[in-house]
């Protein structure tokens, strides 16, 4: 049998492998992989909450059939729900709830044989790209431990980098998968809005900006993650287009000659830090090299307005956020319960109204379509994930004052990634780069709506052409 290291060196589907063979058991998997979050994690600060007594008897039992069978998986403290594991999404508020049920993509990722071996680190409520809660301390970059893993995935992120586990669960309202993929040299994709359900408890999440998915080391993984957990719920109010096949089948099959756009200026015409626009520059001639079409192009949007109602549907989302949790945990909500980032941008939201959300939404929904016209002659966007390298922790910390100039300082770091989440569009940042400080840089890629097909045909051949499996220097 391989010693500990080099199993959580493999795959997720690697390890499933060498248990479908019988070469290694599930225990054997869950073992290193506590082994590994024990050694590690103190300097990362990635992972929040253990289950791993209910991960032994879940190795020990049956494992089914399902094509991740014996794999440790973490869980993301936000949102999705495992029936009698505390619940906190980085807030005091929640310090004593504990769900009575799994929410359904708990339940699909059970079917599939993963073994949930805790949950990760979020800022509070998933407000931000930096993880740095109050309840929890800062998550830490494995690259650089004084720096920011990125958010609101971010202990899944540095988790994933640090190959505590092969790959962990991750949720994207306005970047959340890909920020901490980028700053953690890890990749994520965010699927097409409703590709995968949120129930029992909800419909959609945060007006649709929300999804549900993973950060992942390989490709293929997030394919057969995909394919575990995608699909329409009873009841959803909408759902994604079905695919035309399984999408692990997608990895491996020729892309075919793409249409590829580039940009790395910004929509709102902040700076870009050097370091991502030659990510970029060296990701379009990568696939020139590929045989691709490549020009410098961007969608044509009327900028403000998009933004402003992103941030409106976003600020009224927080404020149900908090609302829905006093209803669900039958407890009133007060201003010294929140962090006051999550407080304040609660209470602009509150000062919209109905009418005003509508119009919001009406204007994202107009972009869109903008958007989606630019897909008519293009099959891929490129940008850069992030406008700078993983910046110092303590830097997007709010200070006070207004949450929507704070609002405009988060989109100066991440100006690409929200837009995707507007338009529901599946995006992928893929860790092609590293920059002269040894700190990844990771590179978007957006596919029209429904597509995550041809991103995982592009990212599986930009794999096999620059493997990117590094490993952090602070995680040996």
């Amino acid at each position: 049998m391989a010693n500990r290291d080099e199993l959580t060196e493999l795959d997720a589907l690697a390890q499933a492998e060498l248990v479908h063979r019988k070469e290694v058991t599930a225990l054997d998997l869950v073992e290193a992989a506590i082994a590994r979050i024990e050694r590690l994690n103190p300097q990362v600060n990635a992972v929040v909450l253990r289950t791993y007594e209910r991960a032994r008897d879940a190795a020990a039992g049956p494992l089914g059939d399902g094509p991740l069978a014996g794999v440790p998986y973490l869980l993301k403290d936000l949102v999705v729900e495992e029936a009698g594991v505390p619940l906190r999404e980085g807030s005091a508020f929640l310090a004593d709830y504990v769900p009575a049920v799994d929410s359904e993509l708990v339940r699909r990722l059970k079917r599939a044989g993963l073994i949930i071996l805790g949950r990760t680190n979020t800022p509070e409520l998933g407000l931000g790209p930096t993880t740095e809660p109050r309840l929890y301390g800062p998550a830490r970059n494995p690259w650089d431990p004084t720096r920011t893993t990125g958010g609101s995935s971010g202990g899944a992120g540095a988790a994933v980098a640090c190959r505590m586990v092969p790959a962990a669960h991750g949720n994207d309202a306005g970047g959340s998968i890909r920020i901490p993929a980028s700053c953690c040299g890890v990749f994520g994709l965010k699927p097409t809005r409703a590709r995968v359900p949120a129930g029992p408890h909800y419909g959609e999440l945060l007006g649709g900006l929300a999804v549900e998915h993973a950060l992942t080391r390989s490709v293929r993984d997030s394919a057969a993650l995909l394919d575990a957990t995608a699909g329409p719920d009873l009841g959803d109010p909408y759902w994604a287009p079905p695919p035309a096949r399984p999408f692990r089948e997608e990895v491996g099959r020729p892309p075919g000659q793409l249409r590829i756009a580039f940009s790395t200026r910004t929509l709102l015409g902040s700076a870009v830090h050097p370091d991502c626009v030659a990510a970029v520059h060296d990701a379009a001639r990568l696939c020139e090299t590929l045989g691709h079409v490549v020009v410098e192009r961007a969608p044509t949007i009327d900028a403000e307005p998009f933004w402003n109602a992103f941030t409106t549907v976003l600020s009224a989302a927080f404020a149900w956020a908090i609302d829905d949790w006093s209803r669900r945990t039958g407890r009133p909500v007060a201003p010294e319960h929140f962090e006051p980032f999550v407080w304040a941008l609660a209470g602009r939201g509150r000062e919209f109204s109905s009418a005003a959300y509508l119009l919001a939404q009406q204007d994202m929904h107009r972009a869109s379509r903008d958007v989606a016209r630019f897909f008519g002659d293009h099959d891929i966007w490129l940008t850069p994930t992030l406008g700078a390298p993983p910046v110092l922790l303590g830097t997007l910390v709010y200070r006070g004052g207004d949450p929507f100039a704070m609002r405009r300082r988060i989109a100066e770091f991440c100006p690409f990634t929200w837009i995707a989440n507007a338009t529901g569009q599946p995006a992928m940042s893929v860790p092609l780069h590293w920059n002269g400080e040894g700190l990844p840089i990771g590179t978007q890629w957006m596919a029209r709506f429904g597509d995550e097909a041809t991103l995982l045909r592009l990212a599986a051949q930009l794999e096999v052409a620059r493997p990117w499996m590094r490993q952090p220097s602070v995680c040996p």
